[in-house]
């Protein structure tokens, strides 16, 4: 059965869905931009910078369910500019093994939620639970 969560420490979304939702196999993260994330100073406009801030918080908030950034299988970038597909690259390349990066999508799309320059969606598989859970105790605390 499908769970739905939204992370706390960021707002409650606008629009009609979730941050996350996962099974006993899965989690599907909405896309995330930099101008989503609250406090700290955001680094609206530099490619590089706004993927590394967007990736260490896509890798907490799949903490919060148990599962961890390696294991994304597929991942949904969007770009407001593909001439900055080289500086996105260099940044993104550096949260995953070479031999183990997740399948991707690379679009450009000219307008991203709050003028931020790249978004990112992930598909991430879980790991079981050495226990058995299906982790659903790590989800409720994320609530």
């Amino acid at each position: 059965m499908p769970q739905y969560r939204n992370d706390p420490t960021l707002e409650v979304p606008v629009f009609p869905g979730s941050h996350l939702v996962f099974d006993d196999h899965y989690v599907f993260v909405s896309g995330l931009t930099v101008t989503d994330i609250q406090g700290g100073d955001t680094v609206l406009g530099d490619i590089g910078e706004e993927t590394t801030w967007i990736l260490h918080r896509l890798k907490r908030m799949l903490a919060f369910v148990g599962a961890e950034l390696a294991d994304t299988v597929r991942a949904d970038v969007h770009l407001t500019n593909l001439d900055d597909i080289h500086d996105f690259d260099a940044a993104y390349a550096e949260f995953f093994q070479r031999e183990r990066y997740p399948a991707r999508t690379c679009t450009e799309s000219p307008r991203l939620y709050g003028g931020a320059n790249v978004e990112i969606t992930l598909m991430v598989k879980r790991q079981p639970e050495p226990n058995g859970s299906d982790g659903e105790e790590a989800a409720s605390q994320a609530t």
